[in-house]
């Protein structure tokens, strides 16, 4: 298939992006299936760790959430097409608002609980002392995805305006460039070191600036994109020249990392171009992955319709489950390969079969956990 040319859909659906939150999601949780061995101090810790398990985490760190946060935008936008404002905020209301409030109360306390066991007499003590405490944990995406979708409305209805859609041709223009689609990242960068040496960014709160701004402007980018067809179908035209660049900001990404430059630039401009090689790799990411995934993902199997369905229940739950092993894991007298297959394998089965037997099938279950209703005849 040329660069040049796109296969025709075979509906007006975007299957990409029913991809990307799949492979996306379980990227997510790979990453914490194996948080526990590579050194950083989480929830649980292994004695020994791995080096380039660290190496190769650092990096796709700065891929999964922008692309998510980039493809929660696109899918705004689709929703806000078909439904007011009003019809868009009580969707979001019962499938991220009700979600996040039952994960801090019923899914969240037992990673305190096995983070700190000698805090509490037992489980149902931690649930009993955690359960108001209402903190996101790893829901905090939840957190940030809320907000966003409250900005989604004004922005959409701005993107209609004379005003939004002469920015929109603006973009599209820039984007017809090779690389114009790239460029657009110095933005992000400028808005992106701006607060980092401004404001306070620690956490991952809402109210971290740094980091709220960094993914909202992936956010708004997905809105943007998903507004013109043109600059959407951009994505697929110039990913071939996205790949090229994100080869090119992989190797500066580990250049930077590998090599010590703190005998050459002073620890705030490090630090700054700490925050542009990770930018550079996130928006080339963005980039190819939703160019290469516009291109050839115009279909959708019936396995991908399920996790699709199971994929947001499986989020809520991944974290905490991967806790829950991993605090057994750990302590067997082995080696860093096989306690990190065992929980991978162990916490995928749990929390696949959790999402598809007991979250699935019933009504309530479906509500708490931000599914789709049952249609009436599956009742």
């Amino acid at each position: 298939m040329s660069s040049n040319t796109l296969p025709i859909r075979a509906s007006k659906r975007y299957y990409e992006l029913d991809w990307l939150r799949v492979i996306l999601i379980l990227a997510v949780f790979l990453h914490h299936v194996f948080m526990p061995f590579n050194g950083d101090d989480w929830h649980i810790t292994n004695t020994d760790s791995s080096k380039l398990l660290d190496d190769i985490m650092v990096y796709f760190e700065q891929i999964r959430l922008p692309v998510l946060f980039f493809i929660a935008g696109a899918g705004s936008y689709l929703l806000l097409q078909r439904a007011s404002a009003w019809a868009f905020l009580k969707n979001k209301l019962l499938r991220l608002v009700v979600p996040f409030f039952v994960g801090m109360m019923l899914i969240v306390p037992p990673q305190e609980y096995f983070e700190h066991p000698e805090q509490y007499n037992g489980l149902m003590d931690a649930y009993r002392q955690r359960l108001l405490a209402f903190e996101p944990n790893h829901l905090w995406f939840l957190e940030f995805l809320i907000v966003f979708m409250c900005i989604a409305i004004p922005v959409n209805a701005w993107l209609r305006s004379a005003m939004g859609g002469a920015f929109t041709m603006w973009i599209a223009r820039i984007a017809r460039f090779r690389l114009g689609l790239f460029a657009l990242v110095l933005f992000i960068i400028a808005i992106r070191c701006w607060l980092k040496a401004t404001t306070v960014n620690e956490g991952h709160g809402i109210d971290n600036l740094a980091l709220s701004a960094f993914y909202g402007l992936f956010f708004l980018s997905g809105l943007l994109f998903m507004s013109s067809p043109n600059l959407w179908q951009s994505l697929a035209l110039h990913r071939r020249t996205s790949a090229t660049a994100m080869a090119v900001c992989s190797c500066l990404f580990y250049a930077y990392y590998l090599i010590d430059f703190s005998n050459y630039a002073s620890l705030e401009v490090r630090w700054a171009l700490w925050w542009v090689m990770c930018s550079l790799v996130s928006w080339s990411a963005m980039l190819t992955l939703t160019g290469y995934a516009s291109a050839y993902c115009i279909s959708s199997p019936a396995w991908l319709r399920t996790a699709n369905s199971l994929i947001f229940p499986f989020y809520i739950l991944h974290q905490t489950i991967i806790v829950t092993l991993a605090y057994y894991i750990v302590q067997w007298p082995t080696t860093i390969s096989v306690k990190s297959i065992t929980l991978l394998v162990v916490s995928f089965a749990i929390c696949a079969a959790s999402c598809y037997v007991i979250i699935r099938p019933f009504t309530l279950t479906r509500r708490l956990f931000g599914m789709k209703p049952l249609p009436p005849a599956q009742h």
